[in-house]
């Protein structure tokens, strides 16, 4: 992760894409701007798993096995999925930098923090 970080913080240098350190009211902008880039970004994450869950549907209307269906549909949305989520990634690094973030370690952090709540989340059952 710490390689990624290094490497989208050079990309969006060479870009001209770093977030404004002019001012405050222009950090406060390019900020308030990287969040709505990015929320635009998950909402096309959506969209990707709208039409694969759509297409999986068609092909089940159409006579063909669900789980066929969905493997398929999955298949078909992969590389714009991927596409996205790298999207979203590259905001989210961002963002990371410059409040000089380690989301390698913070990931891991919070993912023991997970670990250690007394409430979890409860799987759903499936309908099978």
């Amino acid at each position: 992760m710490k390689e990624l970080q290094a490497f989208a913080k050079q990309f969006q240098k060479e870009m001209g894409w770093e977030i404004n350190e002019e001012n405050y009211e222009k950090s406060r902008a390019s900020i308030l701007n990287n969040y709505m880039l990015l929320t635009t970004e998950v909402a096309e994450v959506a969209e990707e798993l709208r039409k694969a869950f759509n297409q999986t549907n068609e092909s089940i209307h159409d006579g063909m096995d669900e789980e066929m269906a969905f493997t398929l549909a999955r298949e078909s949305i992969k590389a714009d999925l991927g596409k996205e989520l790298a999207d979203c990634m590259a905001y989210i690094m961002k963002l990371s930098n410059y409040f000089e973030i380690d989301l390698e370690t913070s990931f891991y952090s919070k993912m023991e923090e997970v670990k250690a709540r007394k409430n979890k989340d409860i799987r759903l059952k499936t309908s099978k």
